[in-house]
């Protein structure tokens, strides 16, 4: 038997056709309650398959979870390869299997010549203390004795504390957990998968949820999943059932979630039209109105004077009014758009003063105008706000692609290690994605399968990898390693706030831009040991 075992940090994919690499003790570096992880690979020149199983023993009370890497099969690369190996991972595997999505299993088949990889998450426990702590790793296959694997762990003296100023959002689709796992919107069989979803949802460091209390008006005609209960009274007159809004707000809050964002009020990508809004929650899915009717007209003009007024006292009943974020539209893209987007936004102003707005505004001549209190442009022009002193947040959507940050199917995992550090350098307030768990084939109600279809069957227009960052599992989501690492990544974020590193700081200048920044594992690696350095010599 020929087993290869080695370790490896999650800085890298393993595809079934990766070369073996010679084993090495492997050290990591972290805060006291940091998440950390690293990978545990192998390959078997044997030509007979055998099953390998993988354990991790560590100090007491630690969390060791050991999760299978899986593969999911990518048609093609985002990335032009031209652009280099610093910019696209996956030369010489794409087309082919790509590792993706972590399966809570301790074993593989190992077939011959074949790559395959395990995922080790680590959690210290409460009471760990700074220095060296060491990790047993013992791969065992069928045939022929074990193999013993060493990692160590270095906790420096540094406490995590909560990131502050800096919030995340993902849109959370209901409709893809109704229609995946066959359940009724909102029925007694859905709130469990949701809670699940939500959960995960806050554990990988996002803060603040999309509140569908209509059907989302993005991208296409959607099922409804409406959870504000509508009963039309006659006359123009109209009656809520909040029940449903406040068991999801509730169930957010329990998850760890603390800030809210609302529905779009108006239609997507053009501002022309009322949302799709339902007689009780849409189960038959009849409209209160004609779906051409006008978004600043007199039907929809009566509706939120009514419905705004009630959203007011539910928030601050809930006390969450001062933690939500509203939208106009979604991503007003010319002259029309625009003034119809001038045109909502004054009816909302009219009816609910009150009321703070931000939407995906990516013309910076829109953030000079104030068409929303809180524009959030694409991380293409974000650097052009921060320049000319126009307070934002910032989002990616596909693209862009090439030198830019992203986490796509084919983005290198050190580049994707990058997000906590590049949301640091700049005083942006949050960071918004659109696809968290979007299953459908593009802007229809088609469901696909997340685990052959990772474009929306879009591609080029939609990336691989951008359309959902969780699979579907039999009870909940299955994470992929691009989410893990983004979550990860994260904590690098509040490393810099909890040791007060200054924005301007000469560690962070090599990170001038969204496009220009290191994007090598070493360099962060690097980065993290100076900081350690710092605060161990402050404690000491």
């Amino acid at each position: 038997m020929a087993l290869k075992s080695w370790l490896s940090t999650t800085s890298v994919r393993f595809y079934p056709g990766s070369a073996a690499c010679r084993y090495r003790a492997l050290t990591l570096d972290g805060a006291l309650n940091e998440r950390l992880s690293f990978q545990v690979a192998m390959r078997m020149d044997d030509k007979n398959t055998q099953r390998v199983a993988v354990e991790v023993a560590g100090p007491d009370g630690w969390t060791l979870r050991v999760r299978r890497v899986g593969y999911v099969p990518v048609r093609h690369l985002n990335t032009a390869a031209a652009e280099g190996s610093l910019e696209v991972e996956g030369l010489g595997h794409v087309p082919g299997y790509v590792p993706d999505p972590l399966f809570d299993e301790t074993f593989v088949d190992l077939a011959s010549e074949e790559t395959h990889a395990f995922w080790v998450t680590v959690v210290p426990a409460a009471d760990a203390t700074p220095g060296e702590h060491t990790l047993t790793i013992t791969v065992t296959p069928e045939r022929g004795g074990s193999q013993k694997r060493e990692a160590k762990v270095l906790l420096h003296t540094v406490r995590l504390a909560p990131r502050q100023d800096f919030a995340i959002t993902h849109w959370f689709y209901a409709d893809s957990i109704c229609d995946w796992y066959d359940v009724a919107p909102f029925s007694a069989e859905f709130w469990p998968l949701c809670e699940a979803y939500l959960k995960n949802y806050a554990d990988h460091g996002l803060t603040m949820i999309y509140v569908p209390a209509f059907t989302p008006p993005l991208d296409g005609v959607k099922r409804p999943t409406q959870l504000l209960k509508v009963t039309d009274r006659g006359d123009g007159n109209y009656a809520f059932d909040w029940s449903d809004v406040k068991r999801w707000v509730e169930l957010a809050k329990k998850s760890g979630l603390t800030e809210f964002e609302w529905t779009h009020p108006f239609t997507q990508w053009g501002v022309k039209h009322a949302i799709r809004i339902y007689h009780d929650q849409g189960l038959d899915e009849r409209l209160l109105w004609p779906a051409d009717t006008p978004a600043t007209g007199t039907v929809y003009r009566n509706f939120l004077g009514q419905y705004l007024p009630e959203l007011k006292t539910f928030l601050q009943a809930e006390g969450i009014l001062d933690r939500t974020v509203f939208h106009v539209s979604d991503e007003p893209h010319n002259e029309d758009d625009k003034a119809n987007y001038v045109a909502a936004r004054a009816l909302l102003r009219e009816l609910a003063p009150w009321m703070k707005t931000m939407d995906a505004l990516t013309d910076v001549a829109y953030g000079h105008e104030h068409l929303t209190d809180m524009p959030v442009p694409s991380i293409r022009t974000a650097m052009q706000f921060h320049e000319q002193g126009i307070e934002s947040w910032c989002y990616y959507c596909c693209g862009p692609r090439g030198a830019f940050l992203q986490r796509l199917m084919d983005t290198p995992l050190a580049k994707i290690w990058m997000h906590g550090l590049l949301f640091y350098r700049w005083p942006f307030k949050g960071f918004l994605h659109w696809g968290y768990n979007y299953w459908y084939r593009s802007q229809t109600r088609e469901l696909i399968d997340p685990y052959s279809v990772q474009d929306g069957h879009k591609w080029p227009g939609w990336a691989y990898g951008d359309t959902f960052v969780v699979y579907p599992g039999p009870d909940g989501p299955i994470d992929s390693l691009r989410w893990e690492v983004f979550a990860e990544s994260l904590q690098d974020y509040q490393l810099l706030q909890a040791l007060g590193v200054s924005r301007d700081d000469k560690l962070l200048a090599p990170l001038r831009a969204f496009d220009d920044f290191p994007k090598t594992e070493a360099w962060r690696t690097n980065l993290r040991r100076a900081l350690f350095s710092r605060a161990d010599n402050e404690m000491s």
